[in-house]
């Protein structure tokens, strides 16, 4: 349990030192165990390095669940890069329920809702200036005191490597499967394996690996070009022992639907990259189901 000193709020809380503190953090442990029990698989994405398109993985692959009928929820803790409300499209804030007691998440659609730290900015633009505790607070209220309800799936979307917000999810969420998120490039790789390492230290499950951005296929030809290499993911799954999910490739129908704020599995023309994210999400469902039955 966290002490008073180590609490941002310590030098303006009435609770600091009288124990006040640790009734209101038993309060929101209880708080977080009745929401996670409402939801049947968490799943924790993330990667060694930035720019390897995680938040991308993770908004389609969501989208792709809820295609499938499934309902899905997207937490998205990279606090300082907060990106998921634009892939989606979704500009509205953050409302209450008819009670004023839960913060309700943002809908993209009847099975898919959000919740961002960007949903909270008056200003879009505006930098979020927090060190660990403010983080650390802020993901445990988006779990404790959002009306999350029933879900098949909630997909968290952190931050680039291995800090604050990794530590925080895996703290509070002790059950979350891990899926990690590389580009086929050694330099990519290389940050991937220390992701890795800091999950099993963690004694984290780990689902699996996805390897995005893996080859370009020509729209014209249809002649599949290795911009970057193709197959350094499932290779690293491979000498890790862990299962390779699968490959999506790089697909420009995937820059025209995040700049409309549309998932690509739901364009209605098909294209390489919605058969990859809808075949993905069938790979971590069978994978999540697998774990839980085990």
């Amino acid at each position: 349990m966290p002490s008073c000193s180590s609490c941002s709020s310590a030098s303006s809380c009435s609770s600091a030192g009288n124990g006040g503190c640790d009734d209101n953090m038993a309060r929101q442990n209880q708080a977080i165990a009745v929401t996670l029990s409402r939801i049947r698989h968490k799943i924790f994405v993330m990667s060694g390095k930035g720019g390897v398109g995680k938040s991308s993985v993770t908004v389609n692959t969501a989208a792709a669940l809820a295609r499938r009928g499934a309902k899905v929820g997207v937490l998205d803790v990279d606090l300082h890069g907060p990106s998921v409300p634009n892939l989606l499209g979704i500009t509205s804030g953050v409302e209450m329920d008819a009670g004023g007691e839960f913060m309700l998440p943002a809908p993209y659609n009847d099975n898919l809702s959000v919740i961002s730290m960007d949903s909270f900015l008056q200003d879009r633009n505006q930098a979020v200036l927090w060190r660990g505790p403010k983080k650390g607070a802020a993901i445990r209220q988006f779990i404790a005191d959002v009306k999350w309800g029933e879900l098949d799936f909630l997909l968290i979307d952190s931050p680039p490597g291995t800090g604050d917000e990794h530590m925080t999810v895996l703290q509070t969420i002790p059950d979350a499967l891990c899926v990690v998120v590389t580009t086929p490039q050694k330099i990519s790789l290389a940050d991937v394996r220390k992701a890795i390492n800091f999950l099993e230290h963690a004694n984290a499950p780990v689902l699996g690996v996805v390897e995005n951005m893996s080859g370009l296929v020509c729209p014209n030809c249809k002649t599949t070009i290795d911009i970057f290499k193709k197959g350094g993911g499932e290779e690293l799954a491979k000498n890790c022992g862990l299962a390779f999910l699968g490959a999506v490739p790089l697909d420009p129908a995937t820059v025209v639907a995040a700049d409309r704020g549309v998932p690509i599995v739901y364009l209605e023309d098909e294209c390489p990259a919605k058969t990859a994210f809808l075949a993905l999400a069938d790979a971590i469902a069978a994978a999540a189901d697998s774990h839980i039955s085990r």
